[in-house]
């Protein structure tokens, strides 16, 4: 089994986080999109939406996160050798189903210095470009994907998507703290893949230093980061890439990976 995904990619770690839960061995590579290269022809010939993370088993390939975990439930009760397959149940589902919703891709771009989101944009355009002349045959999946570059900066000066992006994280903020006042854990008293979906939603808070506006006036969210932090899991899919210094070291690289790039006009 591979997995092709990347440590700050989101939807990544919601996938990972139920691998290390579920003891589920796997190879991984890392695709880091700042530096296209989830664009690379061998990558976006697999998955030519170019997005993250992509699940493969032999010949079987997946995309949806949702889809991704599930299958990944199912391998671990299969490997388990129990006699039913138990995947997570109604209210569990629910709970991934309204985290998944929340799209992170506009809110945390608007949280990013223009300068450098520009910069990086305009990298990213180029890199397609020049991946549209190496494979023809990918033409039209790529243009697909430059449109979608000039579309992510426009709607970007629209305060509306911003807006409706904020409000639907309070709203799902909200309804995880009514519910976390009354059991430990999102879906009960027992850690499950609704769990495994939130977490990365709240790394990415902490990662933009919105801890204190987000999290200080929920004390059931607060108190259950704090606990969640302690797991094995957490520590070897987040904690591992987002502790001290390894996270300036991450996006130090990417960002002198880009400049020189583009100052040598490789894409």
């Amino acid at each position: 089994m591979q997995l092709y995904h990347h440590p700050f990619d989101l939807d990544s770690q919601k996938v990972r986080l139920a691998l290390e839960e579920k003891g589920i061995d796997y190879t991984s590579y890392h695709v880091n999109p700042i530096t296209g290269k989830n664009l690379d022809a061998s990558f976006f010939k697999m998955n030519p939406s170019g997005r993250l993370p992509v699940f493969q088993n032999g010949s079987h390939i997946l995309y949806e996160t949702i889809d991704i975990i599930q299958y990944i439930e199912r391998i671990a009760e299969v490997s388990s050798g129990a006699e039913g397959i138990s995947v997570s149940g109604r209210e569990v589902i629910e709970w991934m189903r309204k985290i998944q919703e929340w799209d992170p891709k506009f809110f945390t771009l608007s949280y990013i210095p223009e300068k450098y989101r520009l910069y990086t944009s305009k990298f990213i355009r180029r890199v397609l470009i020049a991946r549209m002349s190496e494979s023809p045959e990918l033409a039209g999946a790529y243009h697909r994907k430059l449109r979608e570059a000039y579309q992510t900066e426009e709607k970007l000066k629209d305060p509306d998507v911003l807006r409706r992006s904020k409000e639907y994280l309070d709203r799902l903020l909200d309804e995880v703290e009514r519910q976390l006042s009354e059991t430990p854990y999102l879906a009960g008293q027992e850690y499950t893949m609704a769990d495994v979906m939130l977490i990365p939603v709240l790394a990415r808070l902490v990662l933009l230093d919105l801890q204190n506006e987000y999290m200080a006036d929920r004390p059931n969210i607060f108190e259950y980061w704090v606990l969640v932090q302690q797991r094995p899991s957490y520590k070897k899919v987040i904690g591992k890439y987002f502790d001290g210094w390894r996270k300036h070291k991450m996006l130090l690289k990417t960002w002198c990976f880009v400049r020189i790039r583009s100052l040598l006009k490789k894409y």
